[in-house]
């Protein structure tokens, strides 16, 4: 009995192994696999791409007022994410002796994260709460 089960077992995990590879090979074939350190590198564009990337404008303080402290926390991470994004490609670009296309972008999400500090620290002062205000400031300052 005690073999039977083992075999079973065993059997049942080398099937299992071989259905779970068959379909691995099936999926590695339709796509490449994820690396996360892609996220800090912009999609290369096709030449035949006749249209020049229009990208966005910097955000205004004013927008940015009306937004919760959540939503400008997860700005915040967005447009770190960004800069970090496009700093690793203009230094990449950089060592291969080639010009960084759109070298705007960067001033762009700094005004941008400059103004999110701004707006917090607003906040953070017209706080009536000392302690909470504190901690507030403290929390910026981290940013």
């Amino acid at each position: 009995m005690f073999l039977s089960r083992y075999f079973g077992r065993t059997l049942l995990a080398a099937a299992k192994s071989e259905t779970s590879a068959a379909a691995a090979a099936a999926t590695s074939s339709v796509r490449t696999g994820y690396n996360p350190l892609e996220e800090f590198f912009e999609l290369d564009r096709s030449k035949d791409d006749d249209k020049p990337v229009v990208y966005g404008r910097g955000w205004k303080a004013s927008e940015l007022r009306l937004k919760s402290w959540d939503d400008l926390q997860k700005l915040w991470y967005v447009l770190l994410k960004e800069k970090n994004m496009l700093m690793t490609q203009r230094q990449m670009l950089h060592a291969q002796n080639l010009r960084f296309p759109n070298p705007e972008r960067i001033p762009k999400v700094r005004k941008s994260m400059c103004r999110i500090k701004h707006v917090l620290t607003e906040r953070a002062i017209e706080e009536p709460d000392p302690r909470r205000s504190a901690e507030m400031k403290r929390m910026i300052n981290f940013l």
